[in-house]
């Protein structure tokens, strides 16, 4: 075995590292995976508009890392998370700073009453824009950044794996019109393709694990091939670069 077969199949082995949470620092913080940046700030577009917010409720808020920084909280404060894995994490972060974590198993039917909150955040998850209406009070704010359908596809391609095709329409039109036919003025909206980089083919695998349903039909023992190839491009090339899909829509409940 030479010195490049023994850094793919250490990387591999690393790359089962267990993984909690929505923390990526594993292999963000160590610079062996990178994000694009958006035009947006959806952490700045969310802390402004906190600070006028007296009931706030973050929707899937995974292991609880963002929320937690948004500290000190309005006068209400409650959290969503559908992820069983995320639900004993999100409750032992949040829950000493006060919020209460709600688990729920249909996005049409939230355990809050109508007219609850003004102020209502969501990262990357799935929603009822009606539901969503029914708890937002008139004239509360709607903060939604969404991963769109034709996320990392990149990925899929490389590894021989079709994407997820009930999402590839997710986009940032269809989300404006569902929200504009819901009872909600779309105050901002943007959509972008910022790359995502990988240094390093164990970086790849603790992504793709960290998020099974970019590529359900992943496993390591059958794309061993697929990653090899990928493994050598990065040693060729410096990186595997992908497309991500995001869009952010800002919208008041009218």
């Amino acid at each position: 075995m030479n010195e490049f077969d023994k850094d793919f199949l250490s990387d591999l082995e690393e790359a089962e590292t267990k993984f909690s949470g929505w923390d990526f620092s594993f292999i963000s913080d160590t610079g062996r995976m990178r994000s694009g940046l958006t035009s947006w700030s959806y952490g700045s577009m969310a802390t402004s508009l906190k600070r006028n917010a007296e009931a706030l409720l973050d929707m899937g808020t995974g292991g609880g890392e963002f929320l937690s920084k948004l500290s000190p909280f309005p006068e209400t404060v409650f959290a969503t998370e559908g992820y069983e894995p995320n639900l004993p994490i999100a409750k032992e972060k949040l829950e000493p700073l006060g919020v209460e974590v709600f688990t729920f198993e249909e996005d049409s039917d939230l355990p809050f009453d109508d007219n609850q909150f003004d102020l209502i955040l969501n990262q990357h998850e799935s929603y009822s824009p009606m539901e969503v209406r029914r708890i937002l009070r008139k004239d509360g704010i709607f903060l939604t950044q969404q991963v769109g359908g034709l996320y990392c596809l990149g990925i899929n391609a490389a590894l021989g794996l079709s994407g997820n095709t009930e999402y590839q329409e997710w986009n940032l039109d269809t989300s404006v019109q569902e929200l504009s036919v819901s009872g909600f003025e779309v105050l901002f909206r943007k959509e972008e393709f910022p790359v995502q980089r990988f240094f390093d083919i164990g970086a790849l695998v603790y992504y793709l694990k960290a998020i099974p349903w970019q590529a359900p039909d992943f496993s390591i023992h059958e794309h061993k091939q697929m990653l090899y190839e990928i493994h050598q491009t990065i040693q060729s090339t410096g990186f595997f670069d992908v497309k991500q899909h995001r869009f952010v829509i800002k919208a008041r409940a009218i």
